[in-house]
């Protein structure tokens, strides 16, 4: 009998502090599953508004950009011309604004790291790497008609304001795409980030079901079952 109450008493022990095999209490299961160490959702975080900064500033360079192309056509009193192909697609105007929309959500979820948010931006990134392929695309498409443009500039009526017109409208469309394969290199990142946190998160709930009955067994009913042993 005296074994008995020794053996209850090293189990009541041995309960309180966990031991390997049992299960963990309800608080140690939610605080064990998926909880980063080291500081490593503080600097994901920070990674994610670093990322989304990166985008706000991005859509304003190519909103400056392509309103500085637009206005060469006001400066110089020009007919539509394809030059300015890319400025009448309006993707720097749309374009900017999907990429600002998608960095301002970005930071708002490395601030606010909610399912509402990280979907959001989820799916705003998503949206805002079509764009970047449609911008590309377009940006490439008019690159390549100005390079074949300005070797008929010599046959225009004016060709010196045809060779000026050509060289800033390739500089300013150099740019855009430059900024553009910039932008879908973030968003790609920022998705990929998100597309982990989502899918951690999803873990998360699958993994967190409610306690086994082993666990809900109350600390009494243990020593019975010791007892009879």
């Amino acid at each position: 009998m005296a074994s008995h109450v020794v053996d209850n008493a090293e189990l009541g022990s041995t309960s309180a502090h966990g031991t390997p095999g049992r299960e963990a209490g309800p608080d140690q299961l939610n605080n064990s599953v998926y909880r980063p160490i080291d500081g490593s959702q503080d600097y994901q975080k920070g990674k994610l508004q670093v990322l989304g900064a990166i985008q706000i500033l991005n859509a304003a360079m190519i909103l400056a950009f392509g309103v500085f192309l637009g206005s060469l056509q006001y400066l110089f009193y020009l007919q539509r011309h394809f030059f300015l192909f890319t400025f009448y697609t309006g993707y720097p105007f749309w374009g900017a604004l999907f990429f600002c929309s998608s960095g301002t959500l970005s930071v708002v979820a490395g601030r606010k790291p909610t399912r509402t948010w990280i979907q959001s931006s989820f799916g705003m990134n998503i949206a805002s790497a079509t764009i970047t392929l449609v911008g590309i695309v377009y940006l490439s498409i008019n690159l390549a008609v100005n390079i074949q443009l300005l070797k008929s500039c010599q046959s225009s009526m004016s060709p010196d304001l045809c060779n000026y017109m050509g060289s800033i409208s390739n500089g300013m469309v150099s740019l855009l795409l430059i900024l553009t394969s910039l932008e879908l290199c973030v968003t790609t990142s920022t998705f990929a980030m998100l597309c982990k946190a989502n899918c951690c998160n999803s873990r998360e709930d699958i993994s967190s079901p409610p306690n086994s009955v082993e666990s809900r067994i109350p600390p009494y009913e243990n020593n019975s079952e010791s007892m009879n042993i």
